[in-house]
């Protein structure tokens, strides 16, 4: 979703047909569309439509809907979508995100709620991880070239003096948050903060709130690739929700997980990167560094119970690498997959506990 994520792009697809779930990310149809009722008392009903500068499509398995259920239902999913960007956007010129990152530091300036919980959130994963996942890296995202603000040429390495300067104003340390006043204030003089790597998954949370507010108990709920799920397919079954394999021409999926009432998000190097100088730079950046990762992870997938914090963690160890990323899911329990390229460019897959216990399949 390039309004709300700085060009981040997500690597889930479903599987159609009788899985009941899907299309493929980044390739089903944008344009909004409410299916019509069928007659069966158990089948598979779907909306989708435009948010974000990207799309998003829901599954409702079960009873059947009316047609002006279904017309209300998407109404509130576009609104609680909506919503989000509209406040969390690098690239809505009036965004309460784009206000607070223009304000001067050392005051208190006040929040709305929903951008304290995903602050706060964020703040939370920053610590967990020790600095690999930060939303104060904006200034070197936009140094790199995968910003809002388009680059004369494209993307291309930043100079010396361009990373100092970013590294200079970057560090979740100098953003206080005063959860009880709604507040926070920043602490260095620039700091500004960009929530691709978690705003899209509150989003679909919410989004999710909104179905569940309105009595639907089994659905899927898909956002540029991000999906929630809650009770159970047509068939009865755990939603079937696929694992794109890197680079794949056509897309298809390398991995089928089975989830119910549980989230998942991916995050990958295979989608936006430059060239230059034959060397391959990806948009995902280490705030420790300044620079993008460079290690041989291709994606790692996490599956959570709220989108949010499945879409935070996927940052974070994607950035950590496939050492200390797995090292870190296997101490904190956390459900995650992670594709490797090999040096012969083969593809290799490593799951940590939770996440093979979900296959129910051993650990590679």
């Amino acid at each position: 979703m390039d309004t709300l994520l700085t060009l981040r792009r997500r690597h889930l697809l479903g599987l159609a047909g009788a899985m009941g779930t899907l299309a493929l990310a980044g390739c089903h149809d944008t344009r909004s569309a409410v299916a019509p009722a069928p007659t069966s008392t158990r089948t598979t009903q779907r909306f989708s439509g435009q948010t974000m500068g990207s799309s998003y499509n829901v599954r409702l398995a079960g009873s059947a809907h009316s047609p002006a259920q279904l017309e209300r239902l998407q109404a509130d999913v576009q609104a609680a979508l909506d919503a989000v960007d509209q406040r969390m956007s690098l690239y809505r010129a009036g965004s309460e995100l784009v206000r607070f990152n223009q304000a001067a530091a050392g005051q208190a300036l006040p929040l709305s709620q929903p951008l304290l919980q995903v602050l706060r959130a964020a703040q939370q994963v920053s610590t967990l991880t020790a600095g690999a996942f930060d939303v104060t890296v904006a200034p070197l995202v936009t140094a790199w070239g995968f910003g809002p603000e388009a680059q004369p040429g494209g993307p291309a390495v930043p100079s010396a003096a361009q990373l100092q300067a970013g590294r200079r104003v970057l560090g979740h340390h100098a953003l206080e948050l005063d959860v009880p006043h709604a507040q926070a204030t920043k602490h260095l003089a620039g700091l500004q903060a960009d929530l691709s790597g978690i705003a899209k998954g509150y989003g679909v949370d919410v989004a999710a709130q909104a179905l569940l507010s309105q009595g639907v108990q089994h659905f899927m709920l898909e956002v540029g690739g991000e999906v929630r799920t809650a009770g159970r397919n047509a068939q009865g079954r755990p939603w079937q929700i696929g694992i794109e394999e890197p680079d794949a021409v056509p897309q298809r999926a390398r991995l089928v997980v089975p989830l119910s009432g549980l989230a998942m998000a991916t995050s990958g190097d295979c989608r936006i990167y430059f060239e230059q100088d034959g060397r391959r730079y990806c948009h995902e950046i280490d705030p420790r560094s300044g620079a993008p990762v460079t290690h041989g992870l291709a994606s790692v997938t996490v599956v959570a119970e709220d989108c949010m914090r499945a879409d935070a963690l996927a940052t974070a160890l994607i950035v950590l690498g496939p050492e200390a990323g797995m090292a870190l899911a296997q101490r904190e329990g956390l459900a995650a997959h992670f594709i490797l390229r090999a040096a012969d460019g083969r593809l290799l897959d490593r799951s940590s506990d939770a996440f093979a216990a979900l296959l129910g399949t051993p650990t590679a």
